[in-house]
């Protein structure tokens, strides 16, 4: 099995960032216009931390991102929140404190959103259309 380098990605004025942790100390930082940009040079910055450190080099699909609330909303405008809200049962308020950084949703309500999304994934997915 392939292992899973988990990046951490944010929202700046110009694009994304996204840094990858290792024993608690962020070990490779990057940045790219578009989430796919993102990726390859996430890549590329993994690459340069293990050369360094003596790990072995991963390809693109052992790159993962994990988003927070207001950088997946913002990658994501297609995803109402005022929608979202009603379907996991999170006061609509709530939630829109939550995706434009007011508040900083626990780690229980962010896996009841993050559910629901995936759910609404899965449905889509299973859809047809005449």
């Amino acid at each position: 099995m392939m292992p899973h380098i988990k990046f951490t990605v944010g929202k700046t004025s110009t694009g994304f960032d996204a840094y990858y942790k290792h024993n608690h100390k962020i070990v490779a930082v990057t940045t790219g216009d578009t989430i796919t940009e993102l990726k390859s040079n996430a890549l590329e910055s993994y690459k340069l931390y293990a050369e360094e450190s003596g790990k072995k080099a991963v390809v693109t699909e052992a790159i993962i991102f994990e988003f927070d609330l207001p950088s997946f909303f913002e990658y994501y405008p297609v995803i109402s929140a005022k929608a979202l809200s009603a379907r996991v049962g999170i006061n609509n308020t709530l939630l829109s404190q939550y995706v434009n950084g007011v508040k900083k949703p626990s780690g229980k309500q962010i896996k009841r959103i993050f559910t629901e999304i995936k759910a609404i994934g899965r449905e889509l997915s299973e859809l047809e259309l005449a």
